[in-house]
């Protein structure tokens, strides 16, 4: 079995310690690294090429929302789960932004950031469900100032297709299945419509076919 290399970022030694135990005990998960600095992180990032990092937001040196979105830009095959005492809307959507592919509470239960690394790894997004509201509100309230430059009909029936079921949290090999087609052609559409659209994550997808009454909230 195939198993995720976890970096594992955050400047306390007792909550790196504790994670460790969590996650050393899942048969899926190899724990490459630790780093107590964004810097340390920066460069064990390079040095390991682990699949998914997760990162504490208040670091000594450079904020894990920085390293987030130098990773995104540095590294982008490397998924980030944010993983902080902070679950207020600044922090929520900046790391949302910064490209993080999830972000837990630390007052979660240990299951959620189990679950959020193996979404992060299968190149999805998760959520913490108390905070999926914040993302709802903020689209609710734009609908009717609609800034998106392209509209959705510039993407074929497929591509409008598959930003629908990936819209709705389906991965790759499911929207194959209900499609009929390959998964080399359901990243190609994904691609297109990606580009198209200008959007760069999951996360900037849902918020458009949200927007777009594409999916409801």
């Amino acid at each position: 079995m195939e198993k995720i290399r976890l970096l594992l970022v955050d400047d306390h030694d007792v909550v790196r310690t504790g994670l460790r135990m969590l996650l050393e005990g899942q048969p899926d998960i190899d724990i490459v690294g630790e780093a107590d600095t964004g810097q340390k992180a920066l460069a064990m990032a390079r040095e390991l090429q682990p699949d998914v990092i997760v990162m504490d937001i208040t670091l000594p040196d450079i904020s894990g929302i920085e390293v987030t979105r130098r990773l995104n830009s540095a590294h982008p095959d490397i998924s980030v789960v944010a993983l902080t005492i902070h679950d207020d809307e600044q922090y929520f959507f900046e790391m949302l932004q910064a490209g993080a592919s999830g972000y837990v509470p630390k007052r979660a239960a240990p299951e959620d950031l189990i679950t959020a690394i193996r979404t992060a790894y299968a190149d999805e997004v998760y959520i913490f469900p108390s905070l999926a509201k914040l993302l709802v509100a903020d689209f609710v309230g734009q609908k009717s100032v609609d800034t998106e430059s392209q509209p959705a009909e510039i993407l074929t029936p497929r591509e409008q297709e598959v930003l629908e079921l990936l819209a709705e949290d389906h991965t790759n090999e499911e929207i194959a299945a209900i499609l009929v087609i390959s998964k080399h052609t359901v990243a190609r559409h994904r691609e297109n419509l990606m580009r198209k659209l200008n959007l760069h994550n999951r996360s900037e997808l849902v918020k458009y076919a949200i927007r777009k009454g594409i999916i409801s909230p």
